[in-house]
């Protein structure tokens, strides 16, 4: 049973900079692709970022390009979003995902292709 808990939520000036984690369990992850995501109110929820969790690809939504990264650690099974240049645009939940892909697939942006999902950790940037 995968087990994905996010941390590292919070309030912070526009600017500013979070780390968010997702501690993963249940599963051996070697093949998986972990992605963030988010969801402001009244919105769908939106792809932000995603990592293969053995090689590091990563593949990232304009809105995130080089403000967010992501990132893993194996030996403590967790991945990050560390986000820099927050903007009230970005206040919303973020949710950790995971995927077994088939062969040939891999990173995608698509909320439906992830069949595993964290919590959500709330981010709110103030202006």
């Amino acid at each position: 049973q995968v087990q994905l808990v996010e941390s590292g939520g919070g309030l912070v000036q526009a600017g500013g900079s979070l780390r968010v984690s997702c501690a993963a369990s249940g599963r051996t992850f070697s093949r998986f692709v972990m992605g963030w995501f988010r969801q402001a109110p009244g919105k769908e929820r939106e792809f932000v970022a995603a990592i293969t969790w053995s090689g590091g690809s990563t593949y990232y939504a304009d809105s995130a390009k080089g403000r967010f990264t992501i990132s893993r650690d194996i030996a403590k099974n967790t991945v990050y979003l560390q986000m820099n240049s927050l903007k009230p645009e970005d206040t919303a939940a973020y949710y950790c995902a995971a995927r077994n892909p088939p062969p040939g697939s891999g990173l995608i942006p698509a909320p439906g292709g992830y069949g595993y999902w964290g919590q959500g950790t709330q981010v709110t940037v103030s202006s």
